[in-house]
């Protein structure tokens, strides 16, 4: 499954870059991208773990800049 996800407050691009590499080591993802002027996430994952996967994914965004959430449709 694949969906594009806006990110808010996210600050800048080497953030950006942080999260899209520490999501891609999570198990189940198959590619993420992160776009720091887009303020968005593109996430392709496994069809049947994709909300656990989001969650596991919205942990790691936190992890890496506190004030940035992601906002699911």
């Amino acid at each position: 499954m694949k969906k594009a996800f806006r990110l808010e407050d996210l600050d800048c691009a080497n953030c950006a870059a942080k999260m899209e590499a520490a999501i891609a080591k999570l198990p189940g993802v198959h590619k993420v991208t992160v776009s720091f002027m887009a303020q968005k996430m593109i996430l392709e994952a496994e069809d049947d773990r994709f909300d656990e996967i989001l969650t596991a994914a919205e942990k790691e965004i936190r992890r890496v800049e506190p004030d940035c959430r992601l906002l699911r449709k």
